[in-house]
């Protein structure tokens, strides 16, 4: 069925700055993700971290600027509904149950090709979930899909120095492929992340950041039951962030925050992230 809580793509995972330059050699980007969702008797969270290393290559390819990278998860996932038992009307009576788990999502290689033309700056990207994680699909929680995902897109970022302002953008879709255990085929989900801040002094960042997530297909497969069922949630909040150097590396750390509206056929609710990524150029 649609992707009601749970998709291979995160949405907010693109944000400010997210089309910049990146500093040529090794990095590794980090960040825990918290979210609280629900609809209609059904309650999910999920406490995550998320770690990408990532390298970029100093010699353009065609003008742009190469990065590969490949994103690892941990965490723990949980998930509760209502329930009724089966009966007559008098004796059917409800309960809930519940179900939690701890383990590892789908690893997903990226590759982000990048360039920049004065304060304009561009990215295309790809992305691929391979289905490794822990996934059953009898269970109500999971930190996987059970299915691979294809992602693609591409993004934009405003950057002025002189002024600390800047507004970014991307546009990606995801293919999901047949999950073989339940013969379900999600639809192609498109998603939209942004980001507008301006750093106050030449470390500090704040702004606000959001997304726009939505189904444009519907489910398919033979497993498929529930009909077209296309899921869509938005989600705005706030940022902070702050650029520092770490000894001869460049280190920066940013929080933010959405609270989600707008959902259809998907669990809503909010969602924290804590990013801390660094810088550590060629060895």
């Amino acid at each position: 069925m649609a992707d009601q809580g749970a998709s291979f793509w995160i949405p907010g995972f693109w944000g400010s700055l997210a089309a910049t330059p990146q500093r040529p050699g090794w990095s590794i980007t980090t960040f825990y993700y918290h979210t609280a969702v629900s609809s209609d008797g059904t309650d999910a969270d999920s406490d995550t971290v998320h770690i990408i290393p990532w390298y970029t290559f100093a010699t353009p390819i065609l003008g742009l600027q190469p990065a590969l990278g490949v994103m690892g998860t941990v965490g723990r996932a949980g998930a509760s509904m209502n329930e009724t038992t089966v009966g007559t009307s008098t004796s059917a009576r409800p309960f809930r149950i519940s179900d939690s788990l701890a383990g590892f999502g789908d690893p997903a290689p990226f590759l982000v090709m990048r360039w920049n033309e004065g304060v304009n700056n561009f990215m295309t990207y790809a992305a691929v979930g391979i289905p490794v994680g822990t996934y059953a699909s009898d269970r109500l929680a999971n930190l996987a899909m059970g299915h691979w995902a294809i992602d693609a897109g591409a993004g934009y970022t405003y950057f002025n120095s002189q002024t600390g302002y800047e507004f970014s953008t991307a546009l990606g879709f995801t293919y999901n492929f047949v999950n073989p255990s339940t013969h379900e085929q999600n639809g192609t989900d498109m998603h939209i992340d942004w980001g507008a801040s301006r750093f106050v002094t030449k470390q500090v960042q704040v702004g606000l950041v959001g997304y726009l997530y939505d189904q444009i297909s519907c489910d398919g497969g033979s497993g498929d039951q529930l009909g077209c069922f296309q899921s869509r949630v938005a989600g705005v909040g706030p940022e902070i962030g702050y650029d520092f150097p770490i000894g001869p590396f460049e280190g920066y750390v940013n929080l933010k925050g959405y609270g989600e509206f707008a959902s259809a056929n998907r669990l809503a609710g909010w969602n924290l992230w804590l990013t801390f990524a660094i810088s550590l150029g060629h060895p």
